[in-house]
């Protein structure tokens, strides 16, 4: 009989796994901060038009994405049952649902103009954001297939590739932007254009080097994923289907929310807008760390799950909660002692409102110490829900605690009460509170049925 993990073993193997991910995490969003920097650079209404469009296609990638991460937990539990046909099996078809979702919403960025000037974009900004998504949105099918691979490829342990590749993609990036938007090195000068195609080769790279790597490293051919890929597999595809739609809408709810705190700041004033969105960056940055530890404790309850393991999923689950915790309070502790100037790393001080938004944005980061540990407590339940494949509960769960509780609290303290920003970002940590204890007792009252029923089956 195999020896249990003693705890700091457990912690070994979680931060073996997660930290790999936290940097292809981090990786990602500077991709997203070198777009925005850059057309910075070339002028004020490309910016407005990139960030719009590039808002627009997260939105519809986010709901879209569900497909690719449900081949996480899934891959780890057929893998831990020793199945590896049914990891070629659910990897396919999580690629063959991605690249279906893509072709679907392909019309909706062709035609994205009239929508943008309906939601009440100037006309300039919705042509430009129209250049824009006709390009970008030819990047949804790469875009859901590289993150269906980097499923595949941490449920089998490979999470170092993951983080390379994604590495090797900011630098691709960063160049192609330089030569697309700006016309160096020979490429025409292309503005919101030449932003799009950057990502979408970007995005074309990264595929075909994660794709390579999957099919073809001497350790991993024995899956054969590429082996018949046109063959469909309707059982596996209703599995994967019926496991990812509930998370993409997960998802969505969230980053729903989040949006919709942005417009409410609006409302208030343009100091307060600035401040909140550098606080949601630097508390986003902050998120990668939990985001990362969740997709190990994914893997690693997915494991424990598919080999009927009931002490290795208590104790790995709580080991990645506690790791979560510990940094979670210690950026509460750098949230408090030094906020002002992770404020003004954002800013040019010798802008006379940048001082205002350093005082708002002080406030903004103490309220994102409570935000914090909310946060990390709501996505590290979602990470252990997927492992044991519950998602459709925590689904309903997160869009009551998000949109039911979380926006409506937001509005009435912004609003209602009159304490405007700070009401906001309150608001915010109800519902994630909300969220995160909702989600950790479905988890946890999961747990002792499954261990009621391995003790009634010994």
């Amino acid at each position: 009989m195999t020896q249990p993990l003693t705890y700091r073993q457990h912690a070994r193997v979680t931060l073996a796994l997660g930290l790999p991910l936290v940097g292809s995490h981090l990786a990602q969003m500077a991709l997203h901060v070198a777009d925005t920097v850059m057309m910075g650079w070339y002028g004020v209404t490309e910016l407005a038009a990139t960030v719009l469009g590039a808002s627009s296609f997260f939105v519809i990638f986010i709901l879209g994405s569900g497909f690719a991460q449900a081949v996480m937990p899934m891959v780890a539990a057929a893998l831990a049952e020793g199945d590896e046909t049914q990891v070629r099996r659910d990897t396919r078809m999580g690629l063959w649902l991605s690249i279906l979702y893509g072709l679907v919403c392909y019309p909706l960025f062709w035609w994205s103009g009239p929508v943008l000037l309906a939601l009440g974009q100037k006309a300039e900004v919705a042509a430009l954001g129209q250049d824009y998504l006709r390009i970008a949105g030819l990047g949804m099918i790469p875009a859901l297939m590289v993150m269906a691979l980097k499923s595949y490829l941490a449920a089998l342990g490979r999470t170092q590739v993951v983080l390379w590749v994604t590495l090797g993609a900011v630098v691709l990036n960063v160049g192609m932007n330089w030569a697309f938007i700006f016309g160096n090195w020979g490429a025409p000068e292309m503005g919101v254009r030449g932003a799009a195609l950057a990502t979408l080769v970007v995005q074309g790279a990264s595929v075909l080097a994660l794709g390579l790597y999957a099919g073809w490293l001497p350790a991993l051919r024995r899956f054969r994923l590429w082996q018949r890929f046109w063959r469909a597999d309707l059982v596996a595809m209703g599995r994967v289907f019926r496991l990812g739609w509930p998370i993409g809408l997960t998802g969505l709810a969230e980053s729903g929310m989040f949006q919709a705190s942005a417009l409410m700041m609006g409302w208030i004033g343009t100091v307060e807008l600035a401040a909140h969105g550098i606080a949601m960056e630097v508390a986003a940055l902050a998120f990668m760390v939990h985001l990362g530890l969740s997709n190990a404790v994914t893997i690693r309850t997915a494991h424990a799950d598919g080999s009927g393991d009931m002490r290795g999923m208590r104790d790995g689950g709580l080991v990645g909660i506690a790791l979560s915790v510990l940094f979670g309070l210690a950026m509460v502790v750098l949230f408090l002692v030094i906020p002002a100037p992770i404020i003004a790393l954002f800013l040019d001080m010798a802008k006379p409102e940048s001082a205002q938004i350093v005082v708002m944005g002080t406030v903004l980061l103490a309220l994102a110490a409570l935000f914090q540990l909310a946060d990390a407590m709501q996505v590290m339940a979602l990470g252990l829900l997927r492992g044991v494949q519950d998602t459709k509960v925590p689904m309903a769960l997160a869009a009551v605690s998000y949109w039911g509780i979380g926006i409506p609290s937001s509005y009435v303290l912004a609003f209602g009460l009159g304490w405007g920003a700070v009401g906001v970002w309150l608001g915010l940590v109800v519902g994630l509170v909300f969220a995160s204890t909702g989600l950790m007792w479905r988890f946890w009252a999961g747990y002792r049925r499954r261990g009621m029923v391995a003790g009634l089956a010994g």
